[in-house]
């Protein structure tokens, strides 16, 4: 499942932030994440954890003090990484979504894969935003995909 993500973070994101400089690249690889580093193993785990998502928010932003263009590049990824749980619905397991405050994270699959079916409307939903979105920000066009490309950013026509 990677288009219901990619969609709903990337218009969480615009409508929340109303940043014309948010760079977007790194946002669209923190919602896929989680489910990049779990989904191999069959369970939810420490990806599913808000205290991973809220860590590496903490970790960029201390690590990026007094540095404010590449905070902007990585501050993405655990924004990406937070909504990830949101849209998938990662709070209905307290054992791993409070991980390790809750002990073990049991065998609890991954979210997305628990759903089975139900992943292909959210999809199809992913789908319309992200068609959506590359129409209303001109992505149809080649020189506001290199833009997108380079810069990360996302502009109205």
């Amino acid at each position: 499942m990677f288009l219901w993500f990619l969609g709903t973070s990337l218009a969480t994101v615009f409508y929340v932030f109303t940043d014309p400089r948010f760079d977007y690249r790194l946002l669209l690889v923190g919602a896929l994440l989680p489910d990049i580093i779990d989904v191999p193993f069959g369970q939810a785990r420490w990806a599913h954890s808000l205290t991973v998502a809220v860590g590496t928010l903490t970790l960029v932003m201390l690590v990026t003090a007094g540095r404010k263009p590449i905070r902007r590049f990585l501050l993405g990824a655990p924004i990406g990484m937070l909504l990830h749980l949101v849209w998938d619905g990662a709070f209905s397991s307290a054992k791993v979504f409070w991980w390790p405050f809750s002990g073990s994270w049991g065998q609890m699959r991954v979210p997305s894969m628990e759903r089975g079916w139900l992943n292909v409307p959210l999809e199809l939903i992913g789908a319309v935003i992200l068609w959506s979105a590359s129409r209303r920000f001109g992505l149809v066009d080649p020189e506001r995909r290199r833009t997108f490309w380079k810069y990360g950013t996302l502009s109205e026509r």
